[in-house]
């Protein structure tokens, strides 16, 4: 690789990181309003950032690809059943959270508090999974993906945590720093996060056809049970 080509490819990734993160801070624009209000609005608004964060990964499956237009396309496609997914996922966590709360201080707070902790683990793992899932199939049925999310998140636990991890990280940072973190830090450490939860969705994916554009395409859904079946097949994984 010459060393104008080496420049092209540094230039590329550049403009990729900025403009996913000015993307992901517009998709995102009416959560971070909402958490300028009370603590009620930003907890419904908070599903709006599901399509942004789907629309991203998409841009990343589709480097070099053009950034603007595929985010846009993959938010439109995904925005139904990711805004669904993002609101289940923050039913869920809010209720497990009070439950956190009520159970506080009690006797039996020792041992259902881990359980309750641990099932807030699996709502995000599965969330995040599920979104990747969603970036490179938006047609195929949020029961399946949700279904097959929470079987290979469990299953590859080793690739769930360290995308867990990443995932604290940038919250972490964005309870610190919010602009350093949507201008600089959002498109690296998604990446990281969507790279991790595509390998752990491998299996699965595989067995949902593409359309002969190379872009996701509606599918039965007997086609998505089947693979979701084939995914659960020990035979199928390492």
């Amino acid at each position: 690789m010459s060393r104008l080509d080496r420049l092209g490819a540094v230039f590329d990734l550049a403009y990729l990181a900025l403009a996913t993160n000015l993307l992901l801070a517009v998709s995102a624009l009416p959560v971070l309003a909402a958490m300028f209000g009370p603590g009620l609005l930003a907890i419904l608004a908070a599903p709006l950032v599901a399509p942004g964060l789907c629309a991203a990964f998409a841009v990343f499956a589709a480097h070099p690809g053009p950034v603007v237009r595929t985010f846009g396309r993959a938010w439109l496609a995904s925005f139904r059943r990711a805004t669904q997914l993002g609101a289940l996922a923050t039913a869920a966590v809010v209720v497990l959270a009070v439950d956190i709360r009520a159970a506080w201080g009690h006797p039996a707070g020792a041992a259902v508090i881990p359980v309750l902790v641990v099932l807030i683990v699996l709502v995000v793992a599965t969330t995040l999974l599920g979104l990747a899932a969603l970036a490179d199939h938006p047609a195929a049925r949020l029961r399946d993906v949700l279904r097959a999310s929470l079987f290979l998140g469990v299953r590859r636990w080793y690739l769930t945590l360290p995308s867990l991890g990443v995932l604290a990280l940038f919250e972490a940072l964005f309870a610190a720093k919010p602009v350093l973190a949507l201008s600089l830090a959002a498109t690296p450490l998604l990446y990281a996060v969507w790279a991790n939860c595509r390998f752990t969705l491998t299996g699965w994916s595989s067995g949902v056809p593409r359309t002969p554009g190379g872009t996701p395409g509606s599918q039965p859904a007997s086609r998505h049970r089947l693979a979701l079946r084939g995914a659960s097949d020990p035979s199928r994984h390492p």
